[in-house]
């Protein structure tokens, strides 16, 4: 069966980077849009970033030229690059991957498959 496994996550001061990994298996994975969201505590879960099956990349605007997507269709990973990170980045990050269409979609209910989550804590 298909399985999204983050890793990465854990506790940075304000300013500060961190790398997420999403390992996938059981899925052809350069068939599938790869993306990433996010949900704090009380709110809706949020589109991040996603990178298309064509390496075509989408950013939410809060996070644009902080956080960088990319993706290894040989290793079947997808990252997410954090950098200056602040305390409303705060959640749990997940991995999800939607098969492929005609645009890349940027809402949860759109993806097929989920990862459990990895925790980003950011202190001020």
């Amino acid at each position: 069966q298909v399985q999204l496994v983050e890793s990465g996550g854990g506790l940075v001061q304000a300013g500060g980077s961190l790398r997420l990994s999403c390992a996938a298996s059981g899925l052809t994975f350069s068939w599938y849009d790869m993306g990433w969201f996010r949900q704090a505590p009380g709110k809706e879960r949020e589109f991040v970033a996603a990178k298309s099956w064509s390496g075509n990349t989408y950013y939410a605007d809060s996070v644009k030229g902080r956080f960088t997507i990319s993706r290894d269709n040989a290793k079947n990973t997808v990252s997410l690059q954090m950098t200056t990170l602040k305390p409303e980045d705060t959640a749990v990050y997940y991995c999800a991957a939607n098969y492929r269409s005609g645009r890349v979609a940027t809402q949860p209910f759109e993806y097929n498959y989920w990862g459990q989550g990895t925790q980003v804590t950011v202190s001020s």
